[in-house]
């Protein structure tokens, strides 16, 4: 396969955020184009922030390396220096082991996109900077504990 239609693609929203976490996300959708392409090494994927919505939780990969770039709008990348704001054909990197978590806010009144490009690791951990949670993936579903690995408060 070559060419994806993005017209075509069924745009994706929600979360795998458990409990409260999930409504974070309102307000973020995504198109799944590399999955779309039938690729299996990296992923590759178009989000869409509505004004006010947010990318994720602040997080960071210990073994996926992941690449962003503003295709349309704008948005503020939050990561432990603080905030700065990205543009159409900016561009950052998030190497794989670097605990510096990020996530993205669009604080404008129009739609931003992005493209992430990212890693699959047959085995992942995240670990999320401003709350006591990480999330193991790999085979199955995603697993959510505390970053000792002890289980999450049931009203998270």
């Amino acid at each position: 396969m070559s060419k994806v239609d993005l017209d075509k693609l069924q745009a994706r929203s929600g979360s795998i955020y458990p409990g409260t976490l999930a409504g974070q996300m309102d307000g973020r959708t995504s198109l799944r184009v590399g999955d779309a392409g039938g690729l299996t090494q990296f992923g590759a994927n178009i989000i869409i922030l509505a004004p006010g919505a947010k990318s994720s939780l602040r997080h960071w990969h210990l073994n996926e390396d992941e690449f962003v770039m503003v295709t349309q709008g704008r948005v503020m990348l939050h990561m432990d220096a603080g905030e700065e704001e990205m543009t159409v054909g900016e561009c950052a990197a998030f190497p794989a082991g670097v605990a510096d978590g990020h996530c993205f806010i669009n604080q404008s009144d129009e739609e931003a996109r992005f493209l992430v490009i990212g890693t699959r690791a047959p085995h992942e951990v995240a670990t999320y900077s401003d709350i006591d949670m990480k999330v193991v993936l790999g085979e199955g579903n995603p697993v959510f504990t505390r970053h000792d690995g002890t289980p999450l408060p049931d009203d998270i």
